[in-house]
């Protein structure tokens, strides 16, 4: 099975590893096409049980708890993108010199001749935010688009369904990215890169390397943060690339842009990339109030939808009336009230200590609610760089003692409240105590720089426990 598109499925034996969310429909997909099924998975609890009787109804094989062996007369794995690089069963497709690809490989294999482009975003933080940014652009610019891949929507649906696209913005995170070797996008943007997921990868360098996968082979432009410090930065990543003859690389800054650039000029968002001599001139785009909510890193995000939809030709004022249109998720620097001079803000999303200090350099005098499960971070830079806005820290969840000795060490003037409780009423007391704290005029900010699991189901549910605390303040 080479590069090429595959055409004939009819009777080869296909092996999809992982149930779930992408391996259920890659399993009925390649059924679909004639292919001879066997789903492995590791767990064998109620859910992969429904799901198996779901899939042999239609005649495919299903093997609950084992996922390390690999089926007899495999000639392709189709992986779900969380499993990880080291699992036996890759080793033994080695070995076997079986081909292994993930559900955005099998997708863009999927594709018919006359497909819609990719426009794909990946980073460590804010893509699904530019993705939907992206789809308005494009939408307000009269193309037929859909925000897909890592964001909810089946790509293996989209490409496989009947609806017909222009274009189509695509989420890509850096497991879909290190199974996907041939997939070639129109253009492609890295937001950014921080330490995430170095559990799956094993390194800075490996994580890095899959997310610069999304530069191979583009054909317009490389959208890289020309604002970016971390090494290797994202412009690295597109020196290294190998793209199409007369692919350009391009910039987005919150400064001033230079030639081939996108940036920020008196409240302006400008394009210095897509515009006759770029040397002399510059496009208006949109203005900063056009952003929702214009925090510092949202308009980097602006930026980056901004430069791939005009490196699809879209027009400025389509990028304005786009960006306007937006209304960001919700528990993503959410406003949730104003109660006596104090705003209260849920960015429960802030899972990690990059986003987190996105969010906290928003905001000029912060009352800072975080912690939960640290997944490995530490929180030192995190902490030294947002110190001179803290009013005070309260602290929840299983890990908050990192964040208390970092706090300690960096900003030790700062007040800290250490809740040790993880019952439902910690959120509520949480926010008793930030209100106790704040003075009229600060930001009462929820950005955990942690993940939510230790005390909720996921980050909305976090999000949703502080808006209602906050409404019971309010009341």
């Amino acid at each position: 099975m080479g590069s090429g598109q595959v055409t004939d499925w009819q009777g080869k034996h296909v092996t999809v590893a992982g149930l779930g969310v992408s391996g259920v429909p890659a399993a009925k997909v390649l059924h679909g096409l004639g292919a001879r099924v066997t789903v492995v998975n590791d767990g064998d609890d109620a859910r992969a049980r429904e799901q198996a009787a779901e899939l042999e109804a239609l005649g495919i094989a299903v093997r609950l708890g084992d996922g390390a062996t690999l089926p007899d007369g495999t000639e392709l794995i189709v992986t779900a993108p969380g499993w990880k690089p080291d699992k036996p069963l890759f080793a033994a497709a080695e070995k076997a010199g079986v081909p292994v690809w993930g559900d955005v490989e099998l997708a863009w294999r999927l594709r018919k001749p006359d497909a819609a482009p990719w426009l794909a975003v990946t980073g460590t933080n804010g893509k699904t935010t530019t993705v939907q940014m992206l789809a308005s652009i494009l939408r307000a610019a009269g193309l037929r688009t859909a925000a897909v891949g890592n964001i909810g929507v089946s790509l293996l649906d989209v490409v496989t369904g009947e609806e017909q696209y222009d274009v189509l913005a695509v989420e890509l995170s850096s497991y879909q990215l290190h199974w996907a070797p041939s997939l070639r996008a129109h253009s492609a943007a890295v937001l950014n890169l921080a330490p995430d997921h170095l559990d799956w990868h094993g390194s800075m360098e490996a994580y890095a390397a899959d997310k610069g996968r999304v530069y191979e082979g583009n054909r317009v432009a490389c959208v890289y943060n020309a604002d970016a410090t971390d090494k290797p930065s994202t412009e690295d990543l597109v020196r290294a690339a190998d793209v199409e003859e007369g692919c350009r690389a391009v910039g987005f800054t919150l400064g001033t842009p230079g030639p081939s650039q996108l940036g920020v000029v008196e409240g302006i968002l400008v394009d210095r990339a897509f515009v006759e001599d770029r040397h002399r001139n510059a496009q208006e785009l949109a203005e900063v109030t056009d952003v929702d909510p214009p925090a510092p890193h949202n308009i980097a995000n602006a930026l980056a939808a901004a430069a791939l939809a005009r490196a699809f030709g879209v027009s400025a004022t389509a990028v304005r009336d786009g960006l306007r249109a937006f209304t960001p998720d919700a528990h993503r620097i959410a406003h949730v009230a104003d109660v006596d001079g104090v705003a209260y803000v849920d960015d429960s999303k802030a899972t990690n200590t990059h986003a987190a200090q996105a969010s906290l350099a928003a905001y000029e005098s912060i009352v800072w609610i975080a912690g939960g499960l640290a997944k490995g971070a530490t929180f030192d830079e995190l902490v030294a760089a947002s110190a001179k806005r803290l009013r005070g820290a309260v602290l929840i969840g299983r890990d908050r003692e990192l964040i208390r000795e970092a706090l300690a060490r960096h900003a030790p003037e700062v007040p800290v409240v250490d809740l040790g409780r993880t019952d439902t009423g910690a959120m509520l007391q949480a926010v008793q105590e930030a209100k106790r704290l704040a003075r009229p005029g600060d930001t009462v900010l929820l950005a955990p720089a942690c993940a939510s699991m230790d005390m909720f189901a996921n980050y909305n549910r976090r999000g949703e426990a502080f808006a209602q605390a906050v409404r019971e303040l309010g009341a």
